[in-house]
């Protein structure tokens, strides 16, 4: 018995590690091109891919572990009956318990670390992210000043020109800034300026020796001024939502405040470790294969089984979230009626009609 759940256990373990290995790469390859082409457009800068790339893998981490899991125990299953090895354990003493128990075993820590990443590290993950994009805004609010170039905010709002601009990016000269704020629309134009940052984070383009128009565009109502100095704020940073500083909360934060946005997001990190354990154990019983029959079947009602799950398991989240299910609700909707199709099918196959 000891022999045969050693065997298993190294085989699940290599199966899960190729798995994992295989879907990081995949991830990391289609969130690369999409940073990348992010990147092109101006959303950030070259430098920032990397650790954007970072963040993202974070936040997929739990659904990563968790599909490596089943994909590694099903697999390994699957060949033991595809090798006839299952009916051969199966005649030597081996009931549902050796089956599940060492499945449990090796997804036992491995749950744990999802667990952990889910409940702890996405909020981290998020935090982090959030952050470093308060950062690449700050560092954009100054690099954005170029010579020769009509650059836009990211609110399309304000349009600045420079013709100069000094070694250390704080002096420009003959500087054009058209704005739109409040339905009027705004030209100053100065022949100097320096920019300037507050304490705060703030930073503004002080302009000396100018003029500004301002008026509703087709309309003769408008005005003109002369300034000796005139401060441009440069756009700060927006809000982020709502949604993110829910993502960015920790767990215990969630419980702490609930509401139904905040719920939602628990109920969502709760079921990472759940549908992993859950998963795994349901590959024990749908692993079974006829070696005489096509194994495609099977495989492709494992796939929609899985794909089904986690579908259920994101409706759960936005139940919640709109007050249509309570937490314990829709917890026991979508993972009790898994495990009650988990212990049909072991009944089935261990000791129904379907008996090996």
């Amino acid at each position: 018995m000891r022999r045969f759940e050693r065997a298993l256990t190294r085989e699940m373990a290599a199966g899960a590690g190729l798995a994992f290995a295989s879907l990081a790469s995949i991830f990391s390859v289609v969130l690369l091109v999409r940073t990348l082409g992010k990147a092109a457009i101006g959303d950030f800068e070259i430098d920032a891919v990397l650790p954007m790339l970072g963040f993202g893998l974070v936040r997929s981490l739990p659904v990563l572990l968790s599909l490596a899991l089943f994909i590694g125990v099903f697999m390994s299953l699957s060949r033991l009956w595809r090798d006839s090895e299952a009916v051969i354990w199966m005649n030597g003493g081996v009931g549902p318990w050796g089956w599940a128990r060492p499945v449990l075993v090796f997804i036992a820590p491995v749950v744990l670390i999802i667990a952990f990443v889910s409940l702890e590290g996405l909020a981290w993950g998020a935090r982090k992210q959030a952050e470093f994009e308060l950062v690449l805004a700050a560092r954009e609010q100054i690099s954005t000043l170029a010579p020769g170039v009509f650059t836009e905010d990211r609110q399309g709002k304000r349009v600045v020109f420079v013709e100069a601009i000094s070694q250390d990016g704080r002096h420009v000269e003959n500087v054009f800034v058209q704005s739109f704020e409040r339905g009027r629309m705004g030209v100053t134009v100065a022949k100097q300026g320096e920019v300037t940052q507050l304490d705060n984070g703030d930073t503004f383009l002080l302009l000396e020796k100018g003029k500004r128009y301002e008026g509703i565009p087709g309309a003769a109502d408008f005005w003109m001024a002369m300034f000796k100095s005139y401060a441009v704020r440069i756009p700060v940073y927006e809000a982020p939502p709502h949604s993110l500083k829910v993502r960015a909360m920790n767990s215990v934060d969630l419980l702490r405040n609930p509401d139904p946005v905040k719920m939602g997001e628990w109920v969502m990190r709760l079921g990472y470790p759940i549908s992993a354990m859950l998963l795994c154990l349901l590959a024990v019983p749908l692993s079974y294969a006829n070696p005489r029959a096509g194994r495609s079947l099977n495989v492709v009602f494992t796939v929609l089984i899985y794909a089904a799950y986690s579908n259920f398991i994101g409706l759960s989240q936005g139940w919640v979230e709109r007050d249509t299910l309570g937490v314990l609700e829709s917890l026991l909707l979508v993972h009790g009626i898994m495990l009650l199709a988990l212990l049909s099918l072991f009944w089935r196959r261990f000791r129904g009609p379907w008996a090996s």
